[in-house]
Order: C-alpha cells, then sequence, then structure tokens
C-alpha cells in the first residue's frame, strides 16, 4: 500500500478513536466509532486476497449491526428521558441494548463468532491494531456509563473467559487461537468492570503490552500456525527461548506480568462476595493456559518435519525492527514486582 494512503487511514484511525474518548454526546461517540470502523477497512483488505476480502465484509457486517444497535440504544436513550449525554444513562433498557451492542463491537461470548474468522483472514499486523487498537473507543464509552445491570456483565464476562478458552483448545491456527484469547481477556475485564473501573483499564494496558509481544514474535517467526512455530529456534534462539515465557505470561502465570490483574481481579471479586465468581473465572483461565503450552511445547521442543520438495523457510532472515518487541517483552515478564506500587496508584 502507498506510503501517504497507509499513513493517512491510521491517522484516520486515531481520529476517530480520539473523537470517541473527547465525546460527551452520544452522536459524537457514535461519529467516532463509525470513523474508527471505515479507516481500518482498507487496512483489511489491501492484500486483495479472497481471505481478507471476506474477513473484511464480515468485519463490516458486524460492526454495521453493532453501530445500528448503539444508535437505537442512544435514541430510545434520549425518547425516554430526553437526555443525549453519555453520562445521562439511568434506564435499564437502553444500558442494556447499549451494553450488548458495545459486546458485540468488541468480541465478548456469546457475541464473538465474527472474531476468530475476521483474524484468521487477516495478516498479523492488522490483526495486532484489530486485537488492540479496536478495543479502546467501545471500552472508553463502556466505563462511562457505568452498566448498572451487574448480573448481564458477569454472564458475559464468565461466558467470555469459559468460551475463550474451551474454543481455543482445538485450533491449530494461531490467529485463531489469539482471537479466543483476545475473548477471554475481555472477559476478565468485564466482570470487573462495575467495581473497579481502573482494574480493567490495568487489565487492559497489560492485554495490549503481552499481545503485542506475541503477534511481533509471529511475524517476526513468520509464523501463522503450530507447526510453522517449529522453525523459529533457526532464526531466532534467544527469542525462541522467552517466547514461552510470553505465552505463559498471557495464560496469568506467577511469576510473571500477566498474572498481576488476574490477581487483582480475583482479590475484588472475593471483596465483591462474588466467591463462586472467582472460582470458575479461575477454573476457565485453566482452559486458556492449556492452549498457551501447547505452543510453547511447538515452539521449543519439536523440530519442523523436513521436506525436501519445500523451501526451508529459516534461509530468510526477517527484517523487521526488533526494538518495539524488545521493550515490550521487559514488560511483559518483569513487572510483577511493581503490584504494590501499581495498587497504590490505583487506589489514588
Amino acid at each position: 500500500m502507498n506510503p501517504i494512503l497507509s499513513s493517512t487511514l491510521l491517522f484516520t484511525l486515531g481520529l476517530g478513536t480520539t473523537i470517541t474518548f473527547a465525546s460527551s454526546h452520544w452522536f459524537l461517540a457514535w461519529m467516532g466509532l463509525e470513523i474508527n470502523t471505515l479507516a481500518i477497512l482498507p487496512l483489511m483488505a489491501q492484500y486483495h486476497h479472497p481471505r481478507a476480502v471476506e474477513a473484511t465484509l464480515k468485519y463490516f457486517l458486524t460492526q454495521a449491526t453493532a453501530a445500528s444497535t448503539l444508535l437505537f440504544a442512544t435514541t430510545t436513550n434520549a425518547w425516554l428521558t430526553g437526555q443525549w449525554d453519555i453520562q445521562h444513562m439511568t434506564h435499564p433498557l437502553p444500558i442494556t441494548l447499549f451494553t450488548l451492542a458495545l459486546a458485540l463491537k468488541i468480541g465478548l461470548a456469546p457475541l464473538h463468532i465474527w472474531l476468530p474468522e475476521v483474524l484468521q483472514g487477516l495478516d498479523l499486523g492488522t490483526g495486532l491494531i484489530l486485537t488492540t487498537w479496536q478495543k479502546l473507543a467501545p471500552f472508553a464509552l463502556l466505563i462511562q456509563i457505568h452498566p448498572a445491570n451487574s448480573t448481564l456483565l458477569i454472564i458475559l464476562g464468565l461466558a467470555s473467559t469459559l468460551v475463550g478458552g474451551w474454543a481455543g483448545l482445538n485450533q491449530t491456527q494461531l490467529r485463531k487461537i489469539l482471537a479466543y484469547s483476545s475473548t477471554a481477556h475481555l472477559g476478565w475485564m468485564i466482570l470487573v468492570l462495575q467495581f473497579s473501573p481502573a482494574l480493567t483499564l490495568l487489565t487492559l494496558l497489560m492485554y495490549f503490552i503481552m499481545t503485542f509481544s506475541t503477534f511481533l514474535v509471529f511475524k517476526l517467526s513468520n509464523a501463522t500456525n503450530i507447526n510453522a512455530l517449529a522453525t523459529s529456534w533457526t532464526k531466532a534462539p534467544a527469542l525462541t527461548a522467552l517466547t514461552p515465557l510470553i505465552l505463559l505470561s498471557l495464560g496469568g502465570l506467577p511469576p510473571l506480568s500477566g498474572f498481576m490483574p488476574k490477581w487483582l481481579i480475583l482479590q475484588e471479586l472475593s471483596k465483591q462476595d462474588l466467591a463462586l465468581t472467582a472460582t470458575l473465572a479461575a477454573l476457565t483461565a485453566l482452559l486458556s493456559l492449556y492452549f498457551y503450552l501447547r505452543l510453547s511445547y511447538a515452539m521449543t521442543l519439536t523440530m519442523f518435519p523436513n521436506n525436501t520438495a519445500g523451501t526451508p523457510p529459516w534461509r530468510f532472515q526477517s527484517s523487521q525492527i526488533t526494538y518495539p518487541l524488545a521493550i515490550s517483552i521487559m514488560a511483559t515478564l518483569t513487572l510483577l514486582p511493581l503490584t504494590p506500587t501499581i495498587v497504590a496508584l490505583l487506589i489514588l
């Protein structure tokens, strides 16, 4: 793609998210979400591959459905309360519609079906944008409205953690595994949203850092399925040794950074007398941990099947810049000792 065109699209993508962040009126927030959606569509279809075009069309239809539901919820709220301000959501009907529309936008279960299929049709760079940046604007709106329907949020959260772990068990495509991983992490954020929005933001930030590291590792290895991971040791042995730690951090295993948000969320749920919910969430995390262990095993303890007719993929070195990857790996692995400082900042 032309660098000027791609820069314009990325600028528009950031502009749409910024408009949603800064808006206090529902129409402006909706407009920001639409600008955001329209800006990413050419990035998704830039390679003109049938899978990419299909994924772009699926994404467009899903986001259009969510946007129309969102607009219907806002007009219903204006009709019932006479208010267009984001902070004045008082009636349960528009709040429920609004929560479900945003759940469809970000890919919460049971409204997540589109996410693995769309991500599978994209390249890893665009997939990284879809699983990170595209979550910011909907989460900003969710935090602003303070959804009062706690039962709905807990159901969405538990369903997402369960489906995200369960459906990822049988996958061999890395992008689909990362899509189900996204759904599971979003479930953890939704579980604690009504009790501690600051903790939700912390979990979202940690998820962004860990996902950024994972996508860049797979991009550097040029891997799209589990078998392709077995060639990583010939390209970057040090990175191959660190990758299992990144994946285990995604799974929330101590003493890595990914354990911090899960620990704090379980603690907060226990404080709110939701011990059963916390137990179920912790058990569903074991499902996700299994397929992260599968990836770790395939990357470090298996050899790629040699095929004389095929081109050895380890002969081609990647030209990707690795400084961002090094910084994100450090953050993915070493932030757990800072937990007391981060908790003190959250309380302030």
